[in-house]
């Protein structure tokens, strides 16, 4: 793994900031593109910096309250590490932000959430990129699966020696096996990368059928709920209450919402899209008039 990509004295560029970054600007660019094609006002741009502040401050903000040990025992270390951001609190906070922005500017709500969920759906894929470049902890539970994958130089590494946790999760799961040097675990960057790749390209295709404004995004919403709920199953965090953990009972709470909000729209009138612009054709030229004959 990655972490850091290079560095320009004492600045360095680390590969999960890189893939952050490429994710924004990749949904930016989708999101103004079916912005302009639905006719809606075009905030994109100030969307994208809500999106980017807020995002990380709840991603941040999501993931101490999940690990509040770490935080009574190392408060700065925690609160500024380069790692530890949840996706959950980034899309929460985010979402809550552009809603009252766009409905300061009157924009329409349901239209221009429909225009983002493709576009949150790859970004999300591309940001988990980075998870696996970065080894940053987003990886699962100790496996002995052909397609395992150990992350020795990740900022959370599976170093034995550095990682007494991961030992404790190795010797529950595989207790008459010794530990290896380094464990190999399940690579839960790419499960989610690949069922937000295929859920985008569905959602991209979806996306110029006429039906009520809103469905796609809550469509997004119960796909990204479902997807996240199962791959808890093998990641590495914490139960929190009745056997699940923090991600899970969110995905739960966002599913219920995906479903109500989903039946409500479905009520109302199918909104055809915009036609697309039609090709322009050539005007034929009159043939010119002979001044004599032949």
């Amino acid at each position: 793994m990655y972490p850091e990509l290079f560095s320009i004295g004492p600045i360095k560029f680390y590969s999960f900031g890189a893939m952050l970054a490429l994710a924004f600007l990749a949904a930016n660019y989708l999101m103004a593109k079916e912005v302009a094609r639905k006719k809606l006002p075009d905030v994109t741009n100030t969307v994208l910096a809500l999106s980017i502040i807020l995002g990380l401050v709840g991603a941040k903000l999501f993931d101490v309250l999940e690990h509040l040990d770490d935080l009574a025992r190392d408060p700065l270390g925690t609160l500024f590490s380069s790692g530890g951001l949840a996706y959950y609190g980034g899309l929460i906070l985010a979402l809550i932000g552009n809603y009252i922005y766009l409905k300061w500017r009157k924009v329409p709500i349901l239209p221009f959430l429909d225009a983002a969920a493709p576009a949150i759906m790859l970004a999300y894929g591309i940001g988990r990129i980075g998870c696996l470049l970065a080894g940053d902890g987003c990886y699962g539970q100790p496996t002995d699966l052909p397609w395992a994958m150990t992350y020795p130089n990740g900022i959370v590494s599976t170093l034995a020696d550095r990682n007494p946790r991961l030992v404790h999760e190795f010797k529950r799961l595989f207790p008459n096996q010794p530990v290896p040097a380094d464990i190999a675990v399940h690579p839960t960057p790419i499960y989610e990368s690949l069922y937000a790749f295929i859920f985008f390209v569905v959602l991209w295709r979806m996306r110029l059928q006429a039906r009520p404004h809103g469905q796609l995004f809550f469509l997004f919403l119960a796909l990204q709920a479902v997807s996240r709920f199962l791959v808890e199953f093998v990641r590495l965090n914490d139960v929190v209450a009745f056997g699940l953990t923090q991600a899970q009972l969110i995905s739960i709470v966002l599913l219920i919402v995906a479903l109500v909000g989903w039946q409500r729209v479905s009520a109302q009138p199918i909104a055809a899209e915009p036609a697309a612009p039609a090709t322009p054709t050539k005007k034929k030229k009159s043939p010119k008039k002979q001044l004599y004959s032949t």
